[in-house]
C-alpha cells in the first residue's frame, strides 16, 4: 500500500471499527434487557437526554471528561475502552489480510464476539439471537470463501460442509465436557450458551481451528481462573463466564492459527 495512503487509510478503518464499537455498547447493554437497538436512539442512561454531537466514538467521552453534558453523571470508561479495542481489532484485521472477503467477514466475526463477550461478562448468558445469527453468518462466509478461492460452486459446497463439521463439532465437543464435568465435579464447568457460542466458532473457522481455538480457552481459562483463585479474587466452585475466553482463542487463532499449527506439526512430527 502506498505509504501516502497508509495513514488515512489507517484513520478512516479505525474510526469504523470505533463507531461499530459503539453500537456493540447498545448491542450489549440492550439485548439482555429485551431492548430495540434502533429505538430509542442513544441517550444517557441516568437523565434520559438524547445525545447529539457529543456521541462521537472515543472523542466524545474524552471531551466530555466522562461526564454527561446534561446532568454530568459519570460516564462508565467501559464504553471508550470498547469502541477503541474494536477499532484497533478492526485495523489488526486490516493490516492482516489487506482488502479482502476475509476481512469484511473477520471484521463481522470479531464484532459478534466482542459483544458476545462483553454480554456474558455482564450477564454470565450468551443470548441464541447472537450466537445463531453468528452461525448463519459464518456458514455464509464459508460458502463465499468457498466460491471466491476456486470460482465453482463445488468449492463452495466443500468450504460449506467445513463450516457446517466445525459448528456440530463444537456444540457435541462443548456439550459432551459439559456432560463429564457435571459428572465428575458435581457441577457443571460451561453453560449450554458456551456449547453454543463454540458451534458459532466452528461455523466461521472450521474443525480444525477451533479446536485450536478451544485449546487456547480453556489454558487461558485455567491461568486466569486458577490466578484468580490463588489470588482470593474468586471461590473455588465460584462461576467464571468462559464465553470471553472463546472468543480470545478465536482472535488468536485468526491471527496466528495457520503459524501455531504449522509450528505443532514441525516440532511433534518432524519428519513428515
Amino acid at each position: 500500500m502506498d505509504t501516502f495512503l497508509a495513514l488515512p487509510i489507517a484513520v478512516i478503518v479505525f474510526a469504523l471499527g470505533a463507531s461499530i464499537g459503539s453500537f456493540i455498547n447498545v448491542v450489549a447493554y440492550r439485548v439482555p434487557a429485551g431492548l430495540s437497538l434502533l429505538y430509542p436512539p442513544s441517550r444517557c442512561p441516568h437523565c434520559l437526554h438524547r445525545l447529539g454531537k457529543e456521541n462521537l466514538p472515543v472523542l466524545g467521552w474524552l471531551l466530555l471528561q466522562g461526564r454527561c453534558k446534561y446532568c454530568r453523571s459519570p460516564i462508565s470508561i467501559r464504553y471508550p475502552v470498547v469502541e477503541a479495542v474494536t477499532g484497533l481489532l478492526f485495523l489488526s484485521i486490516f493490516w492482516t489480510f489487506n482488502i479482502s472477503a476475509q476481512t469484511f467477514g473477520y471484521w463481522a466475526f470479531a464484532s459478534w464476539l466482542l459483544a458476545l463477550s462483553l454480554i456474558d461478562l455482564d450477564t454470565m448468558t450468551l443470548p441464541n439471537p447472537l450466537t445463531q445469527s453468528g452461525l448463519v453468518l459464518g456458514l455464509v462466509f464459508q460458502l463465499s470463501m468457498g466460491y471466491l478461492a476456486q470460482e465453482s460452486w463445488v468449492g463452495a459446497i466443500h468450504q460449506l460442509m467445513a463450516g457446517v463439521i466445525g459448528a456440530v463439532l463444537g456444540i457435541w465437543l462443548f456439550d459432551a465436557i459439559i456432560m463429564i464435568s457435571s459428572i465428575c465435579l458435581g457441577q457443571t464447568a460451561m453453560g449450554g450458551g458456551d456449547a453454543k457460542l463454540a458451534a458459532m466458532m466452528g461455523a466461521w473457522l472450521g474443525w480444525k481451528y477451533l479446536l485450536l481455538s478451544g485449546f487456547l480457552a480453556c489454558a487461558l481459562g485455567a491461568f486466569v481462573g486458577g490466578g484468580a483463585i490463588a489470588l482470593g479474587i474468586l471461590h473455588r466452585r465460584q462461576p467464571m463466564p468462559f464465553g470471553p475466553f472463546l472468543a480470545l482463542g478465536a482472535v488468536i487463532t485468526v491471527f496466528a492459527g495457520e503459524a501455531i499449527l504449522a509450528t505443532y506439526f514441525r516440532f511433534m512430527f518432524p519428519t513428515m
